[in-house]
């Protein structure tokens, strides 16, 4: 892969160095400010962690996957994988795929039952992308937005 350094946990203090790439899948997100706080203040407390593929010699990631642990009685004990991106400039050198393979070792790891992450229905890309990682479609996902 070229240029891939290495793939890390962004602590609180690195939440910043994700928003590059997370700003290219949530784009109704205004500003790094915005999404430090949203992650640190809100999500952290809730358990969403953030990782991220660097490539040598950059200080922002290239790509970024934001999950949390959760238990249900569908799912028993999960990883679920709340965003996956790679920057464009940085697409097609392995960084999703690497995040995945970090994902799913962390999932292992962490003595989950099952492994789960939603994609938007236009996002054919991420599906085939998903598919090629042994990951299925089980069903659909129903929502219904009570306020912006």
């Amino acid at each position: 892969m070229p240029g891939m350094a290495d793939i890390r946990e962004l602590g609180a203090a690195e939440t910043r160095l994700g928003f590059a790439a997370i700003r290219e899948l949530r784009t109704d997100l205004e500003s790094e400010d915005e999404f430090v706080r949203r992650v640190d203040e809100v999500q952290r407390p809730e358990g969403y962690r953030l990782v991220g593929a660097f490539e040598e010699g950059a200080e922002d990631a290239a790509a970024v996957a934001g999950f949390r642990l959760g238990n249900s009685l569908a799912w028993g004990h999960f990883l679920y994988v709340d965003d996956l991106v790679t920057r464009e400039a940085y697409r097609s050198r392995g960084h999703a795929g690497a995040l995945m393979d970090w994902l799913v070792e962390a999932a292992g790891r962490l003595g989950c039952d099952q492994f789960h992450l939603d994609s938007g229905t236009q996002r054919h890309d991420a599906h085939r992308f998903y598919l090629s990682h042994s990951l299925h479609i089980p069903g659909f996902h129903f929502a219904r937005v009570l306020r912006r």
